[in-house]
């Protein structure tokens, strides 16, 4: 399948680095989501490995579409970009810790079912790829709970059609909230913040590197306004902000 041309992003993103300050704040560190069970050594060595001997003497290659994108937590020697088609990104993962806390539920984004979704696949240094695919495993799975969201995906690129490995495909459960409003996503995205960080800078960093790639998610930048205008009504106009504070010191 050919895969289509990038489709030009805007220039100019509504959701700013101004925002994304405003949007945080020092919030303790909780641990894991309640329920969520660590895995130990020996279970991470083990998945670990099974991801290991699939790919036989295949390259590995992984598909990324949110912060894997802009912090990989993997050596890799090359990239390109890729279309995942039957997925699409969501903001749809629960979260009352991380980027979330108990007062404020925080959403992160995962892979659910229908559509395209365009990102980017980073092919993995080959060396020491067990040692890699572990380093991955303890990054984005870690708990028993999660490991059904690690899985192979077909991928159709400029070079052809190739498997990668993606994280936080198919979520189900009650930590699921799947099919909400786009201005509801966006309050709750203005709102959360946790021991890791805002959801409006995951939302900024994600946009902002996607465009890098020249790729524009349709959800996402509609999403970026949407949360831009919810911290503006929150805080202000962070560009109104920088007057006052300019003219309250002269």
């Amino acid at each position: 399948m050919k895969t289509p041309a990038p489709t030009p992003a805007p220039r100019t993103m509504s959701l700013t680095a101004q925002h994304v300050a405003l949007s945080l704040r020092d919030e303790p560190d909780l641990g894991p989501e309640p329920g969520w069970r660590q895995m130990d050594e020996g279970a991470i060595e083990a998945l670990s490995r099974q991801y290991h001997e699939d790919l036989g003497s295949d390259p590995l290659w992984v598909f990324a579409y949110g912060s894997l994108i802009w912090k990989p937590d993997f050596d890799a020697v090359d990239h390109c970009r890729a279309s995942a088609y039957g997925w699409h990104r969501s903001f749809c993962l629960k979260m009352h810790h991380w980027r979330g806390s108990p007062q404020q539920l925080g959403l992160m984004m995962a892979l659910e079912r229908g559509g395209r979704c365009d990102g980017v696949i980073y092919r993995v240094r080959e060396g020491d790829r067990l040692a890699q695919i572990r380093r991955m495993v303890t990054r984005e799975i870690r708990y028993h709970e999660n490991i059904d969201m690690m899985r192979w995906i077909p991928v159709h690129t400029a070079r052809g059609r190739m498997r990668a490995l993606v994280f936080w495909a198919g979520p189900s459960g009650e930590r699921i909230l799947s099919k909400l409003p786009l201005h509801e996503v966006a309050h709750i995205l203005a709102r959360a913040c946790g021991s890791a960080g805002s959801c409006a800078e995951y939302l900024f960093n994600t946009v902002l590197h996607l465009q890098e790639f020249g790729i524009r998610d349709r959800n996402l930048w509609t999403l970026q306004k949407l949360v831009a205008q919810e911290i503006d009504q929150l805080h202000g106009h962070p560009r109104d902000l920088a007057a006052e504070r300019k003219g309250a010191a002269g």
